[in-house]
C-alpha cells in the first residue's frame, strides 16, 4: 500500500509523472507541470483530474477551438479522437487515467 500526497510532488521537468498503477492496459499517473502540453489525440479515452493549480484545456471541435478553464477538483474527459492541449496557468498537479502508451 502507498499513501501519495500530490501537494508534495514536484517534477524535475514539465509533465514529469509518478506511475501509480496499471489497470488492464491503462495507466494511472500523477503529473506535475508548469508548461503547456502539445496538441494531441489519444488512441483511447482519457480522464484528467486537476488536483491543484489552474489549467486551460484547449479543445478543437468542428466549430473551432475553445477553452475550458479547469479548477482544482474539475474533471476533463476526452474520448478517443478528441484533439486537446492542456495549458497550465500556474504549476499544476494532475491525475491522468488513460490507455497505456498514450502520448
Amino acid at each position: 500500500m502507498r499513501h501519495i500526497k500530490p501537494a508534495d510532488f514536484t517534477g524535475q521537468k514539465a509533465w514529469d509523472a509518478v506511475d501509480i498503477e496499471k489497470i488492464e492496459n491503462a495507466t494511472v499517473r500523477l503529473h506535475w507541470t508548469d508548461q503547456p502540453y502539445i496538441w494531441h489525440v489519444n488512441d483511447g479515452a482519457e480522464v484528467f483530474v486537476l488536483l491543484s493549480g489552474l489549467v486551460d484545456m484547449h479543445i478543437r471541435e468542428d466549430s473551432g477551438e475553445r477553452i475550458i478553464r479547469l479548477e482544482p477538483g474539475d474533471i476533463f474527459h476526452a474520448e478517443t479522437g478528441d484533439e486537446h492541449k492542456a495549458v497550465p496557468l500556474t504549476p499544476a498537479r494532475i491525475l491522468v487515467i488513460e490507455k497505456e502508451g498514450s502520448i
